[in-house]
């Protein structure tokens, strides 16, 4: 005689049970019955051989924060576990039978450790599964899918069967929490997605399905794992391209960088080079701003404290340089006419253009709003809701690129632009992003275009969609920043590149020279930890070995915190900064003064600036700090560190070190006394105004924006 388990997870109807439990007794069986049942609710002649009543709710119960996050499924199982009764019988049953799709995650659960036992999903399977019985000797669990429930058998012997012939809360059920995260649940649907003779769309279905399985159960190594393994075996380059890119993109939102990120931008840019040969240029643009998409991902370049670009440049963007599409996009157009001289008899009209960020352009606008030699107009495309629609768009960009510059989009950027450069003699587009690109998009006819680069930008796609033969002069913040960007883009290495420029930010600098107190000879400060890039771990771990030996130095950290929401990465980088910082917080050796309009006054107190950075193109906060008298101690930036241009050829010599250990001995050594740290904050500060101070540099941007460039 056989034992049934039958495992409720909602209430069943009565009468249909009823006509389950003698239909299951007829074969001679004993029926037990487990799950959400209400005693009084059940048929008077109901024939069971035992009863464990839970709750009718227990599906949609969720008594803490833990089961409020678990699917319908989890819950039952969450709570019939914790019947011994349950537990017994399920280790002694013959066939385990789910009688709804809430109780399927049980029953699986059930017969991994009652691995005699038969598991399905309904009686007419359980009926079946009684008679079979006494056809074959015993076997393992979920052996067959006539049940619903598939097993790591049945997955190897029909992918289909498994899609087509299960309920999807079969599926779902095998795609919970508790298995994704299990070795053997991995292997089994890698199996899954491996199967052969499965149609694409089959099979992507599966992957789609155990993706999602994946990221139930925070496994984004996992899903990238399945997709990349499901790409592997798709037959159309197209779909298989578009799989590994979701896959490195799957592992990008979860802040890692993806393992095969190389594979799948090769295959992305291959497919686009196919469909650009054949003319089908949207699909191609969709494709081509994919792989860029992935490659300069923040998470890859901004938010970690290194960067492919910087380890390899030239290795990581080759890819690029040898697609069709790509090199399509970036090759230069060239401009009807040359730039006209600059005018005699009337004002230079400075059109000056950015989106959204006009933080390096203030003391630039005011100076030339009042020079009487300039009439400007200054746009900022994220403001203007003409220019807005059109600035951002990158895939219709690629498109009208890969077109022959024939497209709608490129019409109605002309039109939109055309006044602005009709207008204007000059234009100064700050940041080399969408806006440079946009301006390159359409022939600047006479006016002059000059386009100015910091440091972001150099570690972001824009550069490849931006078209240099189009841009006049070409303005690097510093030396170091032009190396790595002439680098990366050909065509700034050739005859018919613009003129290009280092021109170092606008600063007013005489307005934090500042009297500062004594006790500021011990006072270290950053100011701006907003980024991963700035690395105030670095800067504590120099705090922390300096008060091994001197217990009166602290730290203030002037601007606001990173934002966690920007990235995975970002947001890991901060709960590790702030791990750093509880204990030198709570006894006052750190101070978070946040964001600040008066960023002198925050100096005052501030006696030694570092640089803790692992890239920057011009540190403005170390030359103010600089400038307010105060010691800067700059690490050697790793980005650039050993090349012919990096922070020790930006900064005078002594201001760099190598390491924590050598920043200590620098503090140590410039702040034994009073004297000798005024008379180091004194020569840094005369440094400082003569090199980097408005008064000098704004000799440089006349020179660039008013003489003749022909002279």
């Amino acid at each position: 005689m056989s034992d049934v388990l039958l495992v409720a997870g909602v209430a069943p109807q009565p009468g249909i049970l009823a006509t389950a439990v003698q239909r299951l007794r007829d074969t001679g069986a004993r029926v037990h019955l487990v799950g959400a049942v209400d005693p009084d609710e059940l048929a008077e002649d109901l024939q069971l051989d035992g009863l464990c009543a839970l709750p009718v709710d227990i599906a949609k119960d969720a008594p803490t924060r833990a089961a409020a996050r678990q699917v319908p499924g989890e819950r039952v199982w969450g709570r019939i576990r914790r019947e011994p009764w349950a537990r017994e019988q399920a280790r002694t049953a013959d066939v385990l039978v789910a009688l709804d799709a809430h109780a399927i995650y049980t029953v699986w659960r059930f017969a991994q450790r009652n691995r005699a036992a038969d598991a399905r999903y309904g009686i007419q399977a359980a009926v079946q599964a009684l008679t079979e019985r006494t056809d074959r000797p015993t076997s393992g669990p979920l052996q067959r899918l006539t049940n619903g429930i598939p097993s790591s058998t049945a997955v190897k012997q029909s992918v289909n069967r498994l899609i087509n012939a299960a309920p999807r809360a079969a599926v779902n059920a095998v795609t919970a929490r508790p298995i994704m995260r299990s070795k053997a649940g991995t292997r089994l649907w890698l199996t899954a997605v491996k199967a052969p003779k499965v149609p694409d769309s089959l099979r992507t279905k599966v992957a789609h399905q155990v993706a999602k399985g994946m990221a139930w159960a925070d496994r984004p190594d996992g899903e990238a794992l399945i997709l990349t393994a499901t790409a592997s075996k798709l037959r159309k380059p197209t779909a298989r391209a578009r799989m590994l890119g979701e896959a490195a993109s799957r592992e990008l939102k979860a802040g890692m960088p993806p393992r095969d990120l190389d594979g799948a931008v090769k295959a992305l840019l291959a497919v686009a080079d196919q469909r650009h040969r054949a003319d089908e240029n949207r699909a191609a643009a969709d494709l081509l701003n994919r792989a860029m998409t992935l490659a300069f991902d923040r998470v890859l370049h901004i938010d970690q404290l290194t960067s492919p670009l910087a380890d390899d440049p030239e290795g990581f963007i080759a890819p690029f340089r040898r697609s069709l599409a790509a090199t399509t996009v970036a090759s230069p157009r060239g401009r009807r006419q040359p730039a006209a001289p600059p005018p005699t008899d009337r004002p230079r009209r400075l059109l000056i253009a950015t989106s959204a960020n006009d933080n390096f352009l203030k003391l630039i606008r005011s100076y030339y709003d009042a020079h009487p030699q300039v009439e400007v107009r200054f746009v900022d495309l994220a403001a203007n809701a003409a220019l807005k629609s059109v600035t951002w768009a990158s895939k219709q960009m690629l498109e009208h690129r890969l077109s022959a510059d024939s497209t709608p989009y490129g019409e109605k950027a002309e039109e939109r632009l055309r006044p602005h450069l009709d207008w204007a003699d000059t234009v100064f587009v700050d940041w080399c992003v969408a806006p440079a690109a946009l301006f390159t998009m359409v022939d600047p006819g006479t006016t002059r275009v000059i386009v100015r680069l910091h440091s972001y930008e150099a570690l972001s796609r824009w550069p490849y969609m931006v078209d240099f033969s189009r841009i006049d002069d070409l303005v690097f913040v510093a030396n170091h920043i032009r190396d790595l960007t002439t680098t990366l883009v050909p065509y700034l290495q050739g005859p018919d590149a613009p003129r290009m420029h280092v021109l170092d930010n606008a600063m007013d600098l005489r307005g934090f020279q500042i009297d500062k107190p004594a006790d500021a000879r011990f006072q270290l400060g950053m100011v701006g930890i907003s980024q991963v890039a700035k690395d105030p771990r670095w800067a504590i771990e120099v705090l922390r070995l300096l008060r091994e030996r001197d217990d009166r130095y602290r730290m203030l950290l002037v601007g606001g915190d990173m934002n966690p929401d920007v990235s995975v990465a970002s947001r890991e980088y901060l709960e590790a900064f702030n791990r750093d910082v509880r204990e030198l917080e709570a006894n006052g050796a750190v101070r978070r003064l946040g964001a600040t309009d008066d960023v002198p006054k925050m100096l005052s107190d501030i006696g030694v600036i570092i640089s803790s950075s692992v890239r920057e193109g011009c540190h403005c906060g170390l030359m103010e700090g600089a400038a307010s008298g105060a010691v800067p101690v700059v690490r050697d930036w790793p980005f650039f560190a050993g090349q012919p241009n990096s922070a020790r050829t930006l900064y005078p010599e002594g201001w760099v070190i190598g390491s924590p250990e050598e920043a200590v001995e620098r503090i140590l050594r410039t702040t034994a006394t009073e004297e000798s740290w005024r008379a180091a904050g004194r020569e840094a500060s005369t440094y400082a105004l003569r090199e980097w101070d408005w008064s000098v540099v704004q000799h440089h941007f006349d020179r660039l924006l008013l003489d003749d460039p022909r002279a």
